[in-house]
């Protein structure tokens, strides 16, 4: 253990830590800090859903240069689903104020979409001669379609900032 030269410049325990100069005192329990969407098992929720963006646009693509004429509106709903997992997995890395609203709205398409998707799939399988990411509620994927939504969605809520107006008192100065 080593100790310093001079003990003017050793912070002292009993003073609370300070922010960058701000005087603030910054608080020590993580329950008070606000987490971002892409830390802790965020990164976990961003690597699955990186997993699915690629694999349902390669997918995506090799059915619409190859076999378009043979599932035109799965195939479409496979790009679809691409086009969500790029967005969600790019704004849930991110966390941003802005990222965080553009992952609310792509999750959410996503839950409407697979629920959407899977009612039809089941209703109407004509309509659906080859499966899509979100056929059948996720059924090729083990229903991880069906699950990650509700897993983002409700990560995305645990996640969200506090509420400053009202936590914090105002600065009278």
């Amino acid at each position: 253990m080593t100790h310093p030269e001079n003990p003017e410049t050793a912070p002292d325990p009993a003073t609370p830590a300070t922010s960058s100069g701000e005087g603030s005192p910054q608080t020590a329990r993580s329950s008070d800090t606000p987490r971002t969407t892409g830390s802790g098992f965020g990164r976990v929720l961003v690597l699955v859903y990186g997993i699915f963006a690629v694999a349902a646009t390669a997918r995506a693509s090799v059915q619409l240069l190859r076999d378009w004429h043979e599932a035109p509106v799965a195939y479409v709903l496979s790009a679809l689903a691409a086009v969500v997992y790029i967005v969600a997995t790019v704004a849930l890395a991110r966390g941003s104020r802005t990222s965080r609203t553009v992952a609310w709205s792509a999750v959410s398409v996503e839950l409407v979409g697979v629920l959407a998707v899977g009612a039809w799939s089941l209703l109407d399988p004509a309509a659906f001669p080859e499966p899509t990411v979100w056929s059948d509620f996720g059924i090729g994927y083990g229903f991880v379609p069906l699950v990650l939504p509700v897993v983002g969605l409700t990560w995305l809520w645990r996640t969200r900032p506090p509420q400053t107006s009202i936590t914090e008192p105002k600065d009278p100065a």
